[in-house]
């Protein structure tokens, strides 16, 4: 009579609870290892200018070259530029920036499609994680322009967004390039979300839609005139809390 094979008896409960927790704790480690390394790398870039934007957008594209050239100009202009590192429109945010006088810096993250390093960081940094990669970008940032996208550059908006409207982080200029590409989401703001009192008015206030490159490196100057770009207390605790 063949002998009966025996099944490997399972892990006792109280064993897989402990590994659990020891895997659970490494990963925290992770996590902590990823902001530390990150702010200490980071802390003498400001002021930054972080710049969203799609990675499916080739260099012949007009949004590359527009891209490009903006970031040029915020660079002469003394602000490093932040970028998610990857090809497309963080692309060529990284490269106006790595030709320009200020620091262009890439926070990369780990995908299994799209995301590859660009060539033109002077800082480049990769993340597991997505919340500590998107932390940065609001940590480090006195200006967020965003550029047309798709899902991320919409998720990365809409956070910088909330995060000021509901005074998480200090108020500073949300500019959206591209009128054509940006007006039926702005259009429907005002139609759904304001009509239906989902938001206040004055909260699409926050956002302006420039095009042009000068007008943009502008815009961010007129918001500093009268304070500068150094982190006012108020500001600091807040980004200490967020």
């Amino acid at each position: 009579m063949k002998e009966k094979e025996k099944l490997p008896r399972p892990l006792d409960p109280e064993l897989q609870s402990h590994s659990g927790a020891a895997q659970e704790a490494w990963r925290v480690f992770g996590i902590m290892s990823e902001f530390v390394e990150a702010t200490e790398r980071l802390k003498m870039i400001r002021p930054g200018v972080s710049i969203f934007g799609s990675a499916r957008i080739a260099p012949e594209h007009p949004y590359y070259r527009l891209t490009e050239e903006i970031a040029r100009k915020l660079s002469d202009a003394g602000f490093s530029v932040i970028s998610g590192g990857g090809p497309g429109i963080m692309e060529a945010a990284n490269k106006g920036a790595f030709y320009g006088r200020s620091p262009s810096v890439g926070l990369n993250i780990e995908l299994p499609h799209e995301q590859a390093a660009n060539a033109y960081q002077d800082i480049s940094l990769s993340f597991h994680h997505f919340f500590a990669r998107k932390y940065m970008f609001v940590r480090f940032a006195s200006a967020y322009v965003v550029m047309p996208g798709g899902f991320g550059t919409l998720d990365e908006f809409f956070e910088a967004l909330t995060l000021t409207q509901t005074n998480k982080t200090p108020h500073i200029p949300i500019i959206l390039v591209g009128a054509t590409f940006w007006r039926g989401l702005v259009d429907w703001f005002h139609e759904r979300l304001i009509a239906e009192a989902m938001i206040n008015a004055e909260d699409l206030r926050l956002i302006q839609i420039i095009d042009e490159p000068d007008e943009v490196v502008a815009a961010i100057f007129n918001h500093y005139e009268s304070r500068g770009f150094t982190p006012l207390s108020a500001e600091r605790e807040l980004m200490l809390n967020l």
